[in-house]
């Protein structure tokens, strides 16, 4: 082997590597840009994660006041049951007390009733 002969072999096999890296180039830049869409999707959802996060904060804290609010309308509720059996029970004072009422009067007009008989009598027994 001559040293022309040697020195195109090597020339090729240096076009041959560098052919080889050039495709090595340009897998790595390949690789770079889609590191860098990865990059940009995954930032794209951290924010989306974090707006979800967010979201959910609001949710909780909706989720608390429709719980306070219930938690009022449960003491509402008490409040206006035990005023319906104070009301009740007022109601049933009052209609016996009605009633007592009612009896005495009757008892009235009758004693009334028999007061003026014995007046008209003692008037007629005056007169004669």
């Amino acid at each position: 082997m001559t040293n022309e002969e040697f020195q195109k072999i090597v020339l090729e096999e240096l076009r041959n590597l560098n052919g080889k890296v050039d495709k090595l180039d340009q897998g790595q830049v390949r690789l770079e840009e889609r590191q860098t869409k990865l990059e940009e999707g995954q930032v794209r959802l951290e924010e989306r994660q974090t707006k979800l996060e967010e979201r959910q904060a609001k949710l909780e804290e909706r989720q608390i006041k429709l719980e306070e609010g219930q938690e009022e309308i449960k003491r509402d509720l008490k409040a206006i049951c035990e005023q319906t059996a104070d009301l009740t029970e007022f109601r049933e004072e009052i209609n016996v007390k009605i009633d007592k009422l009612t009896e005495d009067f009757s008892t009235i007009e009758m004693v009334t009733s028999k007061n003026w008989s014995d007046i008209v009598r003692l008037k007629a027994a005056r007169v004669i």
